[in-house]
């Protein structure tokens, strides 16, 4: 069912979504797709969960620069190489004006992404590579906020880019010189 939500999504966006078609895609009758989402938003959110969900976690590698540069390649791999990319534009704007799909996306996709990014600013002040005053809801704007505006505004999502964002945020919080 999530299959056929994905593509009914991707080619007639959030307003052309309608669970019946869903349910006719997947084989399934209606009242199937209505026990389990009792709206088309509740479908969304499901389906933004299962396709974004795998691409959030960073492993403690012991390398701060390592974790900071997955922190941007892989919200940069969500969207460019995996389903998450198609179906977050065809739902954006729809995230950004509806509260019952919006609110709960930011509380489980963008929330597990803060965690995470805060974690590993946490590990890098631990070890010494990043400033103590390192802001780690900040960071997280600093981070993954470029991949977003160039997913809206265009611009190249790659490897070259995420290096380019990761440098810069190892610049703005390097720790202090000793001295």
């Amino acid at each position: 069912m999530l299959d056929a939500a994905r593509e009914l999504t991707i080619a007639h966006g959030f307003s052309g979504l309608r669970l019946e078609h869903v349910a006719a895609r997947a084989g399934v009758g209606k009242a199937t797709i209505y026990r389990r989402w009792p709206s088309k938003q509740a479908l969304a959110l499901d389906l933004l969960l299962e396709l974004a969900m795998p691409h959030i976690a960073v492993d403690d590698v012991g390398d701060t620069a390592a974790e900071v540069l997955a922190c941007v390649t892989n919200a940069i791999g969500a969207l460019t190489t995996t389903p998450f990319g198609p179906v977050i534009r065809a739902l954006l704007s729809e995230i950004a004006v509806d509260p019952s799909l919006g609110d709960p996306f930011r509380e489980t996709v963008v929330r597990a992404r803060r965690l995470e990014v805060a974690a590993v600013v946490r590990r890098g002040i631990e070890r010494g590579d990043l400033a103590p005053a390192a802001d780690s809801e900040l960071a997280a704007d600093l981070l993954i906020g470029p991949v977003y505006f160039r997913l809206v505004f265009g611009g190249a999502l790659d490897e070259a880019f995420a290096g380019e964002v990761a440098s810069v945020f190892a610049r703005a919080y390097a720790p202090p010189e000793l001295g």
